[in-house]
């Protein structure tokens, strides 16, 4: 998803339709409790002036998540309506509903900015539609889940079998 600049003014008055679909396996180092990144599908249409070059981007795919409750995998779906603006010249630009760039360079990549968007997208917690009971971990390090009956036949140990008779002589 990189354009140059002499690449894009060849479209200045048609505009550049986008329908692109690519791998965004990166975000998984920037934060580590994504598990899996679906290809990501990208459409929309490029507005090209002699000052800016506008984004009107719908970004669709999915994530994989752990639930914030037992640690399985959970599909989240990503749906996002963006408009990137770069600027060609420094000037004085304001808009209050668009993100506005600087082009560095004579080459304008999106990747950077369509993996910053999916990394804002992903919450805080998410959490399974079913609630199983199995789904959570079993045991972990130093620790293990275990079951009522389970903790009531566990016998005491028999070195301190002497500390119960303690309290029967009162």
């Amino acid at each position: 998803m990189k354009w140059t600049l002499s690449q894009l003014q060849k479209f200045r008055s048609k505009g550049l339709p986008i329908d692109e679909t690519i791998n965004m396996d990166v975000i998984k180092e920037t934060d580590p409790t994504i598990r899996k990144v679906s290809p990501i599908h990208i459409t929309g249409r490029t507005d090209i002036d002699s000052t800016k070059v506008t984004f009107h981007l719908n970004i669709k795919g999915s994530l994989v998540l752990p639930c914030s409750r037992t640690l399985v995998d959970v599909d989240y779906p990503i749906n996002v309506e963006t408009t990137e603006t770069f600027l060609l010249k420094v000037s004085e630009y304001e808009t209050d509903e668009e993100e506005v760039h600087q082009v560095k360079g004579d080459v304008i990549d999106l990747e950077p900015i369509i993996a910053e968007i999916l990394l804002l997208e992903v919450p805080m917690q998410v959490f399974c539609e079913d609630t199983k009971e199995e789904g959570a971990p079993q045991s972990g390090n130093d620790w293990e889940v275990i079951q009522e009956q389970d903790l009531q036949d566990k016998k005491v140990d028999p070195r301190l079998a002497g500390l119960a008779k303690f309290f029967e002589n009162e």
